[in-house]
């Protein structure tokens, strides 16, 4: 991604994309040249740095800001989406920034999954030859000076309240809060206290910052919220150098600041911490520690999915309970599960495009999110038939037409919507493999596919059905055969000469049937791992309910299948559409070409509860 500079190209809206009330803010700051007057120092830095530079290239500056305590999963995915899409269409930057100040929480292994989740879904952070991924712990230095800077202004203090009290004096919405006995100390006695904090001289807990605004406001967020806390715990990146940090609110909106961020767009739930954000920046920016104009903050609608929790606590109990095998289980909404499930990057883009950007909850169905993959796999899937249920079908005359021990060579298109990729070979001979569900005994009404002889009602001789089998002959069958506890083992058929598709004879037989096969001589064995969604209750986890109580107990089902010979050649992560029964991917972590695994990705169509 690089940079525009400002103009009329990076005003204009795109006349492809749909407006949201994100685009028309941001069309509305370039065309009012609210931000045109800004400098950049080439990195994140404070008012005197970003002073030294050149006007700032980018007409707008946005961030995605994860925090580093998991993996990261569909709703982010939606915010990646929009926050690096809108960069992209007005000529901007996006931000990759680890909102890393909770060190008890954040991992390395976590910082470099984000990465390449994001990477994986098509962005890039880069611009101008710089590559712009930062993380707020490399911001302590600064924000701690900010603070000195709040406590010498008189608009923060020291509280040593336990917090038990500090909950009790915060008051409630019918209730102002209470003035803290600690409220009224001296700039410099909260100097001299904030100090002894940072240099560890008191035990974790015993005091906070923070912010001197309003007890009395009717925001409860602003009623003196508490802005450092003492924490005595090693920090991924910055290891035990501090035993203060930021609390959440206060670090994020000095990040913004310092990266010069223009639209820092995040979800509903911070609209109440909005003031807050504001107020601080205002401090600041008065004095002299941050550029102005400030970053604004606005709020969309976060990711309400269907048969979907997104909770970070809860994906994370599924895994360290076993109830998945891991954060990359094809069955979890992470981006790393729909990854190895066969999701592209193009279909999440898709989605996140299809739903929009509200202000309004909204529950998405998740067949959304299927729907946008369907409709990217469709055009570029290689086809291919695969058996999944299978069952013998001995064409009994075949020796006797053809020869003992002959092939009939067949062919099929790799992708029916792109005839240049060209055909996949297919061998049929005297025994094949077929779906069980594709043969009956006694048909029922409706049912086009294999089944023997019947007697009318009437008592009229009827002669088993004919089917198709694709890209092969027509047969017919004349019985079955089970074994002693009933059960089907074999199918039989006689072929009908001269009806193999593509010759002049094919359409000779109408039939209504048509089947899909695998030959005994060339078929590939592998696992094919059925997956469905992990959760029976659209909203598992609403209202308090029991999340676990809803898991679906179907939700993988594990087959021994037979393949055509072209999947023999499948790399993992290679997806293609098996005929009739979905999109299937090689399993990016089990499959092996001595031992091919494929994962179910989606169904040909919706079928969910159907």
């Amino acid at each position: 991604m690089s940079s525009a500079p400002h103009g009329p190209a990076a005003t204009a809206a795109d006349p492809h994309k749909p407006s949201n009330f994100l685009r028309q803010i941001i069309e509305n700051d370039l065309a009012q040249g609210t931000y045109a007057e800004r400098h950049w120092g080439g990195s994140p830095g404070d008012a005197a740095h970003h002073a030294q530079g050149p006007l700032d290239p980018a007409p707008v500056r946005l961030r995605f800001p994860p925090e580093p305590n998991g993996y990261l999963h569909v709703g982010h995915a939606k915010s990646i989406c929009l926050n690096f899409g809108l960069a992209r269409d007005y000529g901007g930057v996006c931000h990759l920034r680890f909102d890393d100040t909770n060190p008890e929480k954040e991992d390395t292994e976590y910082v470099d999954s984000i990465i390449d989740s994001v990477r994986w879904l098509g962005f890039s952070w880069d611009a101008d030859g710089t590559a712009h991924l930062y993380q707020a712990s490399d911001y302590f230095d600064f924000m701690y000076r900010a603070a000195e800077y709040l406590v010498q202004a008189g608009h923060a203090y020291v509280d040593e309240q336990s917090a038990d009290e500090m909950r009790a004096n915060r008051g409630d919405f019918g209730k102002p809060g209470t003035d803290s006995p600690f409220r009224t100390r001296t700039p410099d006695e909260n100097l001299a206290r904030l100090r002894e904090m940072r240099d560890g001289k008191l035990a974790d807990g015993a005091a906070v910052l923070r912010a001197k605004i309003d007890m009395a406001s009717p925001n409860i967020n602003m009623r003196d919220p508490a802005i450092y806390r003492i924490r005595r715990a090693t920090h991924h990146n910055t290891g035990d150098r501090w035993c203060i940090y930021p609390m959440y609110t206060y670090a994020h909106p000095i990040e913004d600041a310092l990266e010069q961020i223009t639209h820092s767009v995040c979800t509903l739930e911070f609209e109440d911490q909005r003031p807050f954000y504001d107020w601080l920046l205002e401090r600041l920016a008065e004095g002299g520690l941050l550029q102005a104009p400030p970053p604004r903050q606005y709020e969309f609608a976060r990711l309400n999915l269907t048969y979907v929790i997104t909770s970070k606590r809860k994906l994370a109990q599924l895994v360290n309970e076993g109830r998945v095998s891991g954060w990359d289980d094809p069955r979890m909404p992470t981006i790393v599960g729909l990854r190895r499930r066969g999701y592209t990057a193009e279909a999440i883009q898709l989605f996140a495009e299809r739903i929009g950007v509200t202000k309004s909850d909204s529950w998405i169905d998740y067949s959304t999110l299927e729907g946008s993959l369907r409709d990217t796999l469709d055009a570029t899937a290689e086809r291919a038939m695969a058996v999944l249920d299978p069952v013998k079908l001995v064409i009994t005359n075949w020796d006797a037409l053809h020869g003992a021990g002959t092939l009939d060579d067949c062919s099929a298109p790799v992708n029916p919507h792109d005839p240049a990729q060209g055909k996949r070979a297919l061998r049929f001979g005297k025994e094949l493999w077929i779906e069980r569900t594709d043969y009956e005994d006694v048909p029922p009404k409706g049912f086009f596919r294999l089944y023997p002889p019947q007697t009318a009602a009437d008592g009229t001789a009827k002669p088993g059905n004919r089917v198709r089998l694709k890209y092969g002959h027509v047969v017919q069958c004349t019985g079955a055969v089970r074994d002693a506890d009933g059960r089907l083992t074999e199918v039989h058929a006689e072929l009908v000469p001269d009806t193999k598709s593509g010759t002049p004879g094919a359409d000779a037989i109408k039939v209504k049937g048509v089947i899909t096969w695998v030959g005994v001589h060339e078929a590939v064995p592998a696992e094919v791992r059925l997956y469905e969604r992990l959760f029976s209750d659209p909203q598992p986890d609403a209202g308090g309910k029991d999340f676990l109580s809803s898991l679906n107990p179907d939700s993988l089902r594990t087959v021994q299948a037979y393949l055509e010979p072209s999947l023999a050649q499948a790399t993992p992560d290679q997806r293609f559409q098996f005929e009739r029964h979905g999109y299937f991917v090689a399993d990016r972590r089990d499959h092996q070409a001595t031992r091919p695994v494929f994962n179910r990705t989606t169904s040909l169509k919706d079928s969910w509860g159907k």
